[in-house]
């Protein structure tokens, strides 16, 4: 019997060849436009996306361990990837806070499994999200790093609700080697990260 191929599990996030989708369309198609449009002849400086990284905090886990457990098994089903916990820097004692203690968890990918979570949060999660009219253009640090955040994990279909009750969010920041944000803009729009327009485009900046 002819193996089925991992194209065919419903994700649509690899292609034929076995390379993520959204690598393939890099490679293919963003790569070659963002060097005409940004009239970059020495292909080391188009800009890519590097790495992605995932963060939840998790401030009840001071007085409860399992809301840490569970935002952990959850950010484990989203990434593909076990996250490792955040530990808190320096004691509040107003917060029953000490220094060291796991407040949260985070996960960095790279590669294919970086490729294939942007895929699903561009065409599963963020279209989930209610009232979803576009991400800010403008939430750059100034070194051509994106951050955007989410208010729970339920907009990824992989979390099953009956298992995952409690609204856990996350902040998701995607690191670019873009030296400027105007260049991050342009890839990360090209790559179809639904951003607004900015003032300066006709727009609202968010």
């Amino acid at each position: 019997m002819a193996k089925k191929s991992k194209s065919a599990n419903g994700s649509g996030s690899e292609s034929a060849s076995g390379t993520p989708r959204l690598q393939e369309i890099y490679n293919n198609t963003v790569r070659p436009a963002l060097a005409d449009e940004l009239s970059k002849k020495n292909p080391h400086a188009i800009p890519q996306i590097e790495k992605i990284v995932i963060n939840m905090g998790v401030g009840t886990a001071v007085t409860e361990k399992k809301h840490l457990e569970e935002a952990m098994a959850a950010l484990s089903q989203i990434a593909g990837q076990k996250p490792v916990a955040t530990l808190s820097r320096k004691a509040v004692s107003g917060f029953k806070l000490r220094e060291d203690l796991p407040i949260g968890c985070k996960v960095t990918l790279r590669g294919r499994r970086m490729y294939e979570f942007l895929d699903r949060l561009i065409s599963m999660a963020l279209p989930r999200v209610r009232d979803f009219r576009g991400l800010s253009a403008t939430s750059f640090d100034g070194c051509g790093n994106y951050s955007l955040g989410l208010s729970e994990q339920m907009v990824f279909p992989e979390i099953n609700p009956d298992k995952f009750t409690r609204p856990q969010g996350m902040n998701i920041t995607l690191v670019t080697t873009a030296h400027c944000d105007d260049d991050a803009r342009v890839l990360l729009r090209a790559m179809g990260l639904p951003m607004k327009k900015t003032e300066e485009e006709g727009g609202t900046a968010a």
